[in-house]
């Protein structure tokens, strides 16, 4: 039964009330093709660095910044292409950010040397920066606000995924075509979801909304959205709350009560990407330094990879009753399994369970961090509160690689490094905890609630 809708419809209402269809499953689906893609040049780099170091004679120590050049990217790029995005609209800076870092991934397999790894490396993080804080954002204005969590968690599973998939490139076949292969695939990928998502993926309602005079658009994004309304042409909607000069600055993500909030939240995203990213760039040579085999190694990583995909399914359950209590929970429980990497002697299998389970606590403690941004801010400055979550968080990534290579040029035993790794994690922990009892003390419960739009007083 088609219901007919009343003379100023409203736009949150419309949203909210969806039944979970088709709509739904399209919007997950693309947005899971774009972050896969990101996954998957996210943990390229380091499969190949082993490689690189044989092929080319360069010691571990001088691949730090070529390590960090895709972070120091997304640093700017997040940002910057969050900003872009709450002004021209989600759906642009998706399709941009995947095309540049699809164009520039595949242009690595062509690079002779470091100098160019890294500059190309620095591009595609720009295009990487782009991707996520526009997709968190446009998923959580687009799906129903009693599975938005859910979903949106659901959709950052593409990361992990992506991040699980080069192991199995190399697996197939670098040993037959080198570790040029795992660029020239992950750059086909890109390139294919950028196409895919220019033909498929819908607008944002609530930024054309705020937008105004863009009835026509809505009306389009709506009807698949919502067939079960009647939507006729001129179907007027309820007018926008009123906009602030600076509803889309920095400022906005300071105001309400937000401060507290905002600055631990920044301290989550820095640490728990630190430890990511240490992982994904590190983490294939420290198991060479230990004696693992390259085909064991390889599916030691993809364990990793895999625990992080079980891990973000554990917090689309988790993360709507248990907010960022949640997200403590992980980081500190992955202190320990992370500590335990480092001893000796300890058999392939054995290190692939501790890997795995690394990965269901750190990535799903980013994944919470994640959606917890992007039901924090309000719709004007949503992109940009995510935006500038990560750009502060690739601090942490940044000096993840680089915190390696100092270790390593220092020889430092691998113990003693992972050992010093778990510092940041265990303060990641005691934010989130943080975050947790500010919310509790002000709702009564842990839930991460949706910030309310701000007013023009």
């Amino acid at each position: 039964m088609i219901a007919a809708v009343r003379p100023a419809a409203d736009i949150d209402t419309l949203v909210d009330g969806q039944r979970f269809g088709a709509f739904n499953l399209g919007l997950l689906f693309w947005s899971f093709a774009a972050l896969f893609a990101d996954g998957f040049e996210i943990s390229s780099l380091g499969l190949a660095t082993p490689h690189l170091i044989r092929e080319w004679g360069v010691p571990a120590s001088s691949l730090g910044s070529m390590l960090s050049a895709s972070l120091v990217g997304i640093f700017i790029g997040a940002p910057l292409l969050g900003t872009l995005g709450d002004r021209y609209g989600r759906r642009q800076a998706i399709i941009v950010g995947c095309l540049l870092f699809g164009v520039t991934t595949f242009a690595v397999a062509f690079a002779n040397g470091v100098q160019q790894i890294t500059m190309l490396r620095f591009l595609t993080g720009i295009g990487m920066g782009g991707v996520m804080p526009n997709a968190i954002a446009l998923n959580s204005e687009l799906s129903p606000k009693r599975l938005r969590a859910a979903l949106v968690t659901l959709m950052f599973l593409g990361i992990s995924a992506g991040s699980a998939t080069p192991p199995l490139v190399a697996l197939w076949g670098m040993a037959d075509y080198g570790w040029r292969l795992i660029f020239v695939v992950g750059g086909a990928v890109a390139i294919v979801a950028a196409i895919g998502l220019f033909f498929f993926l819908p607008e944002s309602v609530k930024y054309l909304h705020r937008r105004g005079g863009r009835d026509t658009e809505i009306l389009h994004v709506l009807r698949r959205m919502r067939r079960d309304v009647a939507l006729p042409d001129g179907t007027r909607f309820a007018p926008p709350p009123e906009q602030r000069a600076d509803d889309a600055s920095i400022r906005a993500l300071f105001r309400g009560g937000l401060a507290p909030v905002t600055l631990l939240l920044w301290l989550c995203f820095a640490t728990a990407l630190m430890a990511n990213y240490f992982l994904n760039s590190w983490l294939p040579l420290l198991l060479e330094m230990k004696g693992v085999t390259d085909r064991n190694a390889a599916l030691i990583v993809t364990c990793f990879h895999i625990g992080g995909t079980l891990g973000g399914v554990a917090m689309a359950a988790l993360l709507g009753r248990f907010g960022m209590l949640a997200v403590a929970v992980l980081l500190l429980l992955a202190t320990p399994a992370v500590i335990a990497f480092g001893l000796p002697q300890i058999p392939a299998f054995w290190l692939g369970l501790l890997a795995g389970f690394a990965g269901f606590a750190i990535l799903g403690a980013q994944f919470g961090c994640n959606v917890t941004a992007g039901l924090l801010y309000p719709t004007p400055c949503r992109a940009k509160g995510v935006g500038t979550a990560l750009a502060v968080g690739r601090i942490g990534s940044v000096l993840g690689p680089l915190f390696g290579a100092q270790m390593l040029a220092m020889k430092v035993p691998v113990t003693v490094l992972l050992l010093a790794l778990a510092g940041p994690m265990l303060l990641g922990g005691l934010g989130a905890l943080a975050i947790g009892v500010i919310t509790r003390r002000r709702t009564g419960s842990f839930r991460i609630a949706e910030a309310a739009e701000p007013s023009a007083t």
